[in-house]
């Protein structure tokens, strides 16, 4: 496999008509309007990614999804590094890259552009997927508790776990953005943890999978058991993440990957696949699937009165 940098993409620029309004370049099944052609045997999958951890000692999961992606498809992957979530929705739409692994909440925006394709995604179970953390010494027992002065990061703006779900529960909570609390964007649910850690931010909003990591010696959450609490939990998604693939791409590509996906992400390579795996939230894949699956996602935008405008 190979890993490269892509150069820097103008972030999505989406209003919120864009995303309530759903306009759709695809057909009534979701996929691309028009066949495209078959690829290069010899061209690779490219997957646009943000970082994912940076130790290393530790593996990589986005490296061992490479290799696993290799071995079910028989074509070479190449991993593309972008800085953030709108970005690998830029990537794709502008066909630098044909596919990019996403939460649910980016992969409702970039589907209801009507110019990405969501080839499978994994729905959510009933979990609640966030959680805001606080050291355990902080004065901060419960949601209740957080003033205009409490500075609460987030990891990035179009983050499910680490920006709209919590956004949500905070808005449940009677708490709206620069009013009832400051609002940070650290770039990454890492940095969230690193600030929190430093006494830079009061809370850390991000995903549940993380606070189990605690004594683990895990570099993306430099925590030990009981140096965290939990002030509060969001609800479940409808989606947990999708696979989203340019709508260009060739027609023999996408037929690899939509055979090999299901079979990476099982149980036997979740040691290797470690936060990707635990992302898809133990449930069955579906291919191809029909994009009112992420009309939910709308509604919340809706509710917590998250302006879609603002991942411009």
């Amino acid at each position: 496999m190979r890993a490269r940098a892509l150069p820097a993409l103008g972030l999505l620029a989406l209003g919120t008509t864009v995303l309530l309004t759903g306009c759709s370049g695809t057909t009534s099944d979701g996929t691309a309007s028009a066949d495209a052609a078959a690829s290069d045997p010899d061209a690779p999958i490219t997957f646009a990614t943000t970082p994912l951890g940076d130790d290393p000692g530790a593996e990589n999961p986005i490296k061992a999804f490479a290799g696993l992606v290799e071995a079910e498809t028989g074509r070479e992957v190449e991993i593309v590094d972008v800085p953030d979530y709108t970005a690998v929705v830029e990537a794709l739409r502008n066909h630098h890259v044909d596919i990019g692994f996403m939460s649910g909440f980016p992969s409702a925006l970039a589907v209801n552009t009507g110019e990405v394709d969501s080839l499978v995604a994994w729905p959510g179970n009933d979990d609640p997927v966030s959680t805001c953390l606080v050291l355990d010494g902080s004065p901060l027992k419960s949601l209740a508790d957080i003033t205009p002065e409490t500075v609460v990061a987030f990891a990035d703006p179009a983050s499910s776990s680490g920006y709209f779900m919590p956004v949500a529960m905070l808005h449940d909570a009677g708490l709206e953005q620069d009013t009832d609390y400051t609002p940070m964007f650290s770039g990454g649910h890492d940095m969230s943890f690193t600030a929190l850690k430093e006494g830079q931010v009061d809370v850390a909003c991000t995903s549940t999978i993380f606070p189990a990591m605690a004594g683990l010696g895990e570099p993306m959450f430099p925590f030990e058991k009981g140096e965290t609490r939990s002030i509060g939990e969001s609800a479940s998604m409808p989606v947990a993440v999708t696979v989203l693939a340019d709508q260009e791409l060739a027609d023999d590509k996408r037929e690899l990957l939509k055979q090999a996906l299901p079979k990476v992400f099982v149980e036997e390579n979740a040691d290797a696949l470690g936060a990707m795996f635990e992302a898809m939230q133990g449930t069955e894949p579906i291919v191809d699937p029909d994009p009112s699956i992420f009309q939910p996602f709308v509604d919340i935008a809706a509710i917590a009165d998250v302006d879609i405008s603002d991942l411009g």
